[in-house]
């Protein structure tokens, strides 16, 4: 059993609270899902559950962790800075258990992942393996050391759909516990069977937590048909209240108007002592109406209150491309590692006509990252299309230590530095956020400063390695939707079979014999 109680975290950078009184309680056969959108504390939860020591430098948590008996095993989202300059089998022999494993097993879980059978006592260093084969080599190590309970940070990120549907069998058939944080809805959809939503509500002034024991289908359905009836209901309690209301003035009306007659008529009234009774009576009804309408307003069925994960539109100053036009006619005889040791693939061709989406696919290490590199080195400086490049890795195009703002401004002026901040805004990002260094932000969040440096750029091809791959399943919905939408071309590379479906309608796999 795992245990979680009563936890608070309070983010000292912003000085906002990020998860306030959690509890929850995870035990053998539980396989549960974070969510939530960019910056809302997901992988800041998920370290805390593994060892509280690793928040401390940016936050403040008081709670309760119980692990008992558990053995726990975390996979982080990025690969530790020391691990990276150990080699694939320095990393491995960092796992006391690895010395025992017979090399049949070894083998076994290699092929299981895609990985070569020798790569367990290969002298590549680990930094210099592809992201999806980072991922892989981590996630073996984990499952060598027999742990209870996994806790998985981003394990879908950047693995290949082969790797991805042996990763779901894995988190299905693991007879512990396993706590874990994707943005890839397939895998989400086919594994969980319970969900941890985290959300910061009132431009993150407000954190709130939903624990759900269902897969995440459902939650989202029961989620949307929730917030629709409660809005029904609340558009039909406003409507009450205003018919209401309208009745209440115009009992206010009456009595003002009892009240002139009675200082008009003065010492000619008739009856003053009649007059003056019907006047308070009417006086004690107002008062008694108001005092029911004050009840009743306090239970009205309050407007829900909804985090929506964005507000933007994707190639709004983008000339669009038109239906016949040739974007790209690429010809490669050789594609090669970027350090020229080997051969990935050879007589590449790829040919894009018009707003076409097209999708490179491949397994790890194939070479896909380093085809898109080449295709913009190809396009870049072409003055017939604006062509823009989103990577892999957003260190290679952001200066990581400067703001968004930024980052993003190309003149700097006072009106530039304005637009761009409303921009941020309309992408959920607080005034805090947007002077923090990049670094300090979240891998969506990243993405979402890429996303908007594309858009002010005005390109109409964009490439894109992994676009979605930081996106929350909240927002991914949005961002496909943005991307299927966009008037010029897209040149991808993603395991997102979501993506692939909805907005790719091209696909292309990478092999040693070119793209087929």
């Amino acid at each position: 059993m795992l245990q979680v109680q009563h936890l608070t975290i309070n983010h000292t950078r912003d000085l906002r609270t990020i998860l306030e009184d959690f509890s929850v309680t995870l035990n053998a056969g539980d396989k549960a899902v974070i969510i939530g959108e960019e910056g809302n504390g997901k992988s800041t939860l998920l370290k805390w559950i593994y060892d509280p020591n690793l928040i401390e430098d940016y936050t403040e948590a008081e709670g309760v962790r119980v692990t008992g008996a558990e053995r726990l095993a975390y996979l982080p989202q990025q690969l530790p800075a020391e691990d990276a300059v150990r080699t694939v089998y320095e990393f491995f022999t960092e796992e006391s258990l690895f010395a025992e494993i017979p090399p049949h097993k070894l083998a076994r879980l290699a092929a299981s992942l895609g990985l070569p059978s020798d790569l367990f006592y290969s002298d590549q260093p680990m930094g210099t393996l592809s992201g999806g084969e980072k991922v892989k080599v981590q996630l073996a190590r984990l499952l060598l050391a027999e742990p209870t309970a996994l806790l998985l940070d981003e394990p879908s990120n950047d693995i290949d759909i082969d790797a991805l549907e042996y990763l779901e069998r894995v988190i299905r058939g693991f007879s512990g516990i396993v706590l874990f944080i994707s943005h890839d809805e397939t895998l989400i959809e086919r594994t969980a069977n319970m969900v941890i939503h985290l959300e910061q509500v009132h431009r993150k002034q407000q954190c709130r937590h939903t624990v759900a024991r269902m897969d995440y289908k459902t939650y989202a359905e029961k989620r949307l048909n929730a917030f629709e009836k409660q809005a029904q209901q609340a558009q039909s309690d406003a409507r009450k209240k205003r018919i209401r209301d309208e009745k209440y003035r115009r009992i206010l009306q009456s009595v003002d108007r009892a009240q002139v007659t009675i200082n008009h008529a003065g010492k000619d009234n008739p009856d003053p002592m009649q007059a003056a009774r019907n006047l308070k009576d009417k006086m004690h009804t107002v008062k008694s109406l108001k005092k029911r309408f004050e009840r009743e307003d306090a239970q009205m069925t309050e407007k829900p209150v909804k985090e929506n994960p964005i507000d933007f539109t994707l190639g709004e100053n983008a000339v669009p491309i038109p239906a016949g036009k040739t974007v790209l006619d690429f010809t490669l005889p050789q594609l090669w590692t970027p350090d020229g040791a080997c051969l990935l693939a050879k007589d590449i061709r790829l040919l894009v006509r018009g707003p076409e989406k097209v999708c490179i696919t491949g397994k790890n290490g194939c070479g896909k990252t380093t085809l898109l590199k080449a295709i913009w080195e190809h396009l870049k400086n072409r003055t017939d299309i604006r062509a823009a490049y989103m990577p892999q890795n957003y260190a290679d195009l952001l200066d990581l230590e400067k703001t968004p703002v930024d980052c993003i401004c190309m003149r700097g002026d006072a009106e530039e530095r304005t637009q761009v901040r409303t921009f941020l805004g309309a992408l959920r990002f607080t005034t805090a956020e947007m002077e923090h260094p990049v670094s300090a932000l979240s891998g969506g969040q990243q993405a979402k400063i890429f996303l908007l440096r594309l858009n002010l750029s005005g390109a109409n091809v964009l490439l894109l390695d992994e676009p979605t791959r930081n996106f929350s399943p909240l927002s991914g919905p949005v961002i496909r939707k943005m991307l299927a939408g966009f008037p010029g071309s897209i040149i991808s590379v993603s395991h997102d079979r979501k993506y692939i479906e909805e907005v790719c309608g091209t696909v292309r796999e990478l092999t040693e014999d070119g793209l087929k």
